[in-house]
Parts: structure tokens; C-alpha cells; sequence
């Protein structure tokens, strides 16, 4: 038997990243980053282009009325009916020559969120932690943050700094993030 392989969507980003699958609602979203754009599909519908008005890079549900999205100037809170965005916690938001990058939610809730210069200035980024309304930084003097991730059990976090082409593996307290 073979599988098949179509495309799910025809839409061209400048610099498309960040995919996202929400089961709830049965939709993926991702980003042209470039562009400030917020693209959503349901598996069974059309595509919706949201202009964000700002650079951004990862979305997390908050619930069904909620998203929290990583932008240039720090998280951000979308309300879906209105498309409407709030600042929550700003991040480098004084600083106009980085933005987000990749980010991942912790097994315990905790978001790891990193940022990069937007010309990929070297040691430009950093390696945000953000639980229960707290902000850290974890890592400096990071080019490209990318390819952050978690073991099951959330004892072990991985990043990348795309620049360096190492991956990096860390301790995690798995009840914190």
C-alpha cells in the first residue's frame, strides 16, 4: 500500500515557520514571519490569513478563546474572535533589531521561547523561560534559537542555535519547566 502525499496548503510565506496543530479545533496554524502573518486551516476548510501587524513565530491555545502568540516585542495574547492582540509579557520589546523565534511548551505548561536578531546578528538572541506570569532568561549570546524541545517525562530540555550547529541538551525540573 502507498501513502500519498498532496499539499495542504498553496500559499507562499516570505519565511514560513512555526506550525502549530491545535486537535481541538482541528486546524493548523503557522506564520509568515516576514510578513506579520498568522495563517490558519482547518483540516477540512479554507485557509485564513490574519494580518498581525507585528513579526511572530509560535502560537500556543490558552483555551477557546485565547492564543498566546510569540511576537518581535514579546508574548501576546490574540483574542480569536476579534484577532485582536495584547501584550502580556514583553520580551526585548525595547530592542527593534530582534524578534522571535522558535518556541515550545513544557510538558508542565511552561513556555520556552527564544528570540535572534532579525538580520541573524551573531549572539544577537537569547532563550526565554515564561511559567505562572514569570520571565527568565535562560541562554545569551544565541544567533539562531531553534529546535527547542522536551523529553517525555520533562526532565530534559534540547535547543539549537542554528548558527553553531550544535544541539544542546539541559537538565529540566519536570514539575517547572
Amino acid at each position: 500500500m502507498m501513502d500519498s502525499v498532496s499539499v495542504f496548503s498553496d500559499h507562499i510565506c516570505q519565511l514560513g515557520e512555526g506550525p502549530s496543530y491545535d486537535p481541538g479545533t482541528d486546524t493548523l496554524f503557522w506564520f509568515d514571519i516576514v510578513n506579520g502573518k498568522l495563517l490558519e486551516k482547518p483540516l477540512a476548510g479554507a485557509l485564513k490569513i490574519h494580518d498581525l501587524g507585528v513579526m511572530a513565530s509560535a502560537i500556543a491555545v490558552i483555551d477557546d478563546a485565547r492564543q498566546l502568540i510569540a511576537t518581535e516585542i514579546g508574548l501576546q495574547v490574540r483574542d480569536v474572535a476579534t484577532g485582536r492582540l495584547t501584550l502580556h509579557t514583553p520580551i526585548e520589546a525595547d530592542n527593534p533589531l530582534t524578534r522571535s523565534n522558535d518556541s515550545r511548551v513544557h510538558p508542565c505548561g511552561a513556555l520556552w521561547t527564544g528570540t535572534m536578531g532579525k538580520d541573524e546578528g551573531k549572539g544577537a538572541g537569547a532563550i526565554y523561560w515564561f511559567f505562572k506570569g514569570e520571565l527568565r532568561r535562560l541562554f545569551s549570546d544565541i544567533t539562531v534559537s531553534n529546535s527547542i524541545c522536551f523529553s517525555d517525562d520533562g526532565t530534559i530540555a534540547y535547543y539549537t542555535d542554528t548558527a553553531t550547529g550544535l544541539l544542546m541538551r539541559v537538565a529540566c525540573d519536570p514539575a517547572t519547566g
